[in-house]
C-alpha cells in the first residue's frame, strides 16, 4: 500500500543536521559520493536509518528517496527499525561457527529471549548474527557496536550481556571503550571520537594475527616437520636435502586432520600414467 511522506525532523534537529551534512559533504568533489556517511549521521540520530532519515539524505544530496533507500537496504550496518542501545553480533560464518559461535547465538536467543535483529524489552540489546569480521584467529568473535570481543563462550558472552544491561563497565578485547550506538553512528560518519583516551586505546593486531609475518621474518619458527603422503612412509625416513637435521617424517594420525595438500600427491600433470594433456576448446 502507498505510504505517507515521510515526517520531517523538528526544526532545532533539522537545523543541527544540516550543519552536520554539510560538513560531511564538503569533503568530496561530488555529492552523492557524501551517502554513507550521511546515513551513519542520521543513523546517529535516532539509532536507525527511518523513512525521515532516508528523506533527509535525498534532498540533502539531490537524490531520488528510491536511490538512498537501494543504498540503505544494501548494507547490513544500516538499520531499518529502532535498534538497542548494543548491538551484539555473534559471528557464525564457518570457523567462528565451528568454534563455537553457533553455540554462543543460540544460548543467547534463549537468555535474552529474543530472536534475530530482535531487541530486549528494555532497549539496551539488539542480537544479530553477522558475516565474517576478519577476525578468525581470534574465533569465535562477538561484537559490540562493532568493537571485538574474542575467543568467546557461551557464558563468557552471557556475561558480557548481562553487564551490558546492567550498565556495568565492559572493556573490549581490543579496540576503544564502548559507546553507544548511536555515538558509534557518529563517529562513523566521520567526525572525531572526544572521548579522551579513545582514539589511543584502538590498537593493533593481536600475536595470533601476526604469527603468519614472525614466520616469515624467521622470527618464531617451530620445530620443523614433514609429513608422508598419505599411502605410507618412506623407505627412507632420514631428512632430505635441504631439510633440518631435526625433522622427523612420520605418518599423519587421524586427531592431526590433515588436507590432501599436506605432501607432495602424484597429480594429472605429474603422473605419466594419468596424463592431463592441454584443455581442449568446446567442439574440439
Amino acid at each position: 500500500m502507498p505510504q505517507l511522506p515521510a515526517t520531517p525532523y523538528p526544526a532545532e534537529v533539522r537545523a543541527r543536521l544540516d550543519a552536520d551534512a554539510k560538513e560531511v559533504v564538503a569533503r568530496y568533489p561530488g555529492s552523492r559520493s557524501a551517502l554513507l556517511p550521511l546515513l551513519h549521521l542520521v543513523q546517529s540520530e535516532e539509532g536507525y536509518v527511518s523513512r525521515t532519515g532516508m528523506a533527509f539524505c535525498a534532498e540533502t544530496l539531490d537524490l531520488t528517496t528510491a536511490e538512498v533507500t537501494a543504498v540503505a537496504t544494501f548494507y547490513s550496518m544500516y538499520r531499518r527499525r529502532p535498534s538497542g542501545d548494543y548491538q551484539v553480533g555473534v559471528c557464525t560464518n564457518t570457523l567462528c561457527a565451528v568454534m563455537g559461535g553457533d553455540a554462543i547465538f543460540d544460548t543467547l536467543k534463549e537468555h535474552l529471549g529474543v530472536g534475530n535483529n530482535e531487541t530486549t524489552e528494555d532497549g539496551k540489546v539488539t542480537l544479530e548474527h553477522i558475516e565474517c569480521n576478519a577476525a578468525c584467529d581470534f574465533a569465535p568473535v562477538v561484537m559490540v557496536n562493532w568493537e571485538f570481543f574474542d575467543n568467546q563462550t557461551p557464558e563468557s558472552a552471557t556475561q558480557l550481556v548481562d553487564d551490558l544491561i546492567a550498565g556495568r563497565t565492559v572493556e573490549p578485547t581490543r579496540g576503544a571503550p564502548l559507546c553507544s550506538y548511536k555515538d558509534t553512528a557518529r563517529i562513523l560518519a566521520g567526525f572525531p571520537d572526544e572521548r579522551p583516551g579513545a582514539v589511543e586505546a584502538t590498537g593493533g593486531a593481536g600475536p595470533a594475527s601476526l604469527i603468519g609475518l614472525k614466520l616469515a621474518k624467521g622470527e618464531a619458527l617451530p620445530k620443523a616437520r614433514v609429513v608422508s603422503p598419505r599411502a605410507g612412509q618412506p623407505e627412507d625416513a632420514r631428512p632430505q636435502d635441504g631439510q633440518p637435521h631435526d625433522a622427523q617424517v612420520h605418518d599423519p594420525s587421524p586427531t592431526e586432520r590433515l588436507s590432501s595438500h599436506d605432501a607432495p600427491q602424484q597429480t594429472s600433470a605429474s603422473d605419466p600414467e594419468h596424463p592431463a594433456g592441454p584443455a581442449a576448446e568446446e567442439g574440439e
